[in-house]
């Protein structure tokens, strides 16, 4: 007799292929891409595949807003990075050479100021 629980006389369905699911066409990133953040135009390329991707989708060819989808991620993953990692680099350089100079002032303040000792040898 076979008692464990729970039982179940029926076995789950089988797993077939996941249903297609339409590919994201990645606008608002690219909306967002083009007004603020539009490093060497790289949001407007964004923005113009991911309606190619849009228009794709809406009429029912998959692989090409799958294609033009992955093409528009990519761009706005590049002008992200590009406007986001550039600033940041600008700051540290600036940084960097103001303690550098600041550096290079302390050392050479001794090389132009004079100091006077109390005995002089001319007299």
């Amino acid at each position: 007799m076979d008692t464990s629980y729970p039982r179940e006389d029926n076995l789950p369905p089988k797993r077939g292929p996941p249903p297609a699911t339409p590919p994201r066409d990645h606008l608002v990133w690219a909306i967002f891409n083009t007004l603020y953040m539009n490093f060497c135009c790289l949001g407007f390329v964004a923005l113009a595949f991911a309606v190619k991707a849009r228009d794709r989708k809406v009429s029912g060819d998959v692989e090409a807003a799958r294609h033009f989808s992955s093409k528009a991620r990519c761009y706005n993953a590049l002008a992200t990075g590009g406007s986001v990692v550039l600033p940041l680099l600008l700051i540290a350089l600036v940084v960097t050479g103001v303690i550098h100079l600041s550096k290079l002032a302390q050392e050479s303040v001794g090389f132009f100021t004079y100091q006077l000792s109390g005995s002089d040898e001319d007299q």
